[in-house]
């Protein structure tokens, strides 16, 4: 699974109930940008930049697949610049523990 399509099926791997109360926009610089919409334990994820993001996402393609299956440290990676961020830095924080990795390894 591409990075890319990760981010396509996270209606599927979301953990709703850590999404719960989180209303934001992501924007994910990947070798495609994609942008998700968080909508109180709903995701909506839409192809091209956001047009206000709260948080932009600059990962690379692997890195990101690493991350949500808990292969990569989130703050091992921000600290040696494999991920980058800007916005809001608490949302970042949560990201990775928004992805319910039993989902995520039954997709793979």
């Amino acid at each position: 699974m591409t990075a890319h399509e990760l981010l396509r099926r996270m209606p599927e791997v979301l953990d709703a109930e850590a999404a719960r109360g989180l209303s934001a926009t992501i924007q994910y610089d990947l070798s495609e940008t994609v942008h998700q919409v968080l909508d109180d334990g709903a995701v909506r994820t839409i192809d091209g930049p956001a047009e206000a993001p709260d948080l932009i996402v600059r990962i690379a393609d692997d890195d990101l697949l690493a991350l949500f299956r808990g292969e990569l440290n989130p703050m091992r990676a921000f600290m040696t610049g494999r991920v980058r961020v800007r916005g809001n830095v608490a949302l970042a924080q949560r990201l990775a523990s928004l992805v319910d990795r039993d989902r995520l390894a039954a997709l793979s």
